[in-house]
């Protein structure tokens, strides 16, 4: 973990760089996806533990949890497969960075981030 001074355009630049993006994700998507079948499963994406989101998010309630993943498979299992392919778990990530933009805003605010975590990857695009 490293403290980083971190803003919306920063994080929308690098959503914006479909190359440096699409290689997070791919990167992040075969991390993910434990039996290498090419769609991420319900539970492939709960097992997880601290590969994609906080550590907030690993101390909801189950029943909390267990609601935020049908959202997300509602939202984004396009082709109703039970499945987050490739396609739509960029679109997943996008939509997630696009609302860290929004709530971080345009002054920089300092955070700490995870090595591997989608900010960290804005963080040193912008300063790469």
């Amino acid at each position: 973990m490293s403290v980083e001074f971190i803003d919306a355009p920063m994080v929308t630049e690098f959503v914006n760089d479909e190359k440096a993006f699409e290689k997070w994700t791919d990167e992040k998507f075969k991390t993910l996806d434990a039996d290498a079948d090419g769609v991420l499963s319900r539970d492939e994406l709960q097992r997880r533990v601290g590969k994609l989101s906080s550590r907030e998010f690993e101390l909801q309630a189950a029943n909390e949890i267990t609601s935020l993943y049908d959202t997300l498979f509602d939202k984004f299992d396009v082709d109703r497969s039970g499945t987050i392919d490739r396609m739509e778990f960029t679109a997943l990530m996008k939509e997630i960075m696009l609302a860290k933009a929004r709530g971080i805003g345009n002054s920089p605010v300092s955070v700490v981030l995870q090595e591997d975590s989608l900010l960290m990857r804005a963080v040193e695009r912008a300063n790469g």
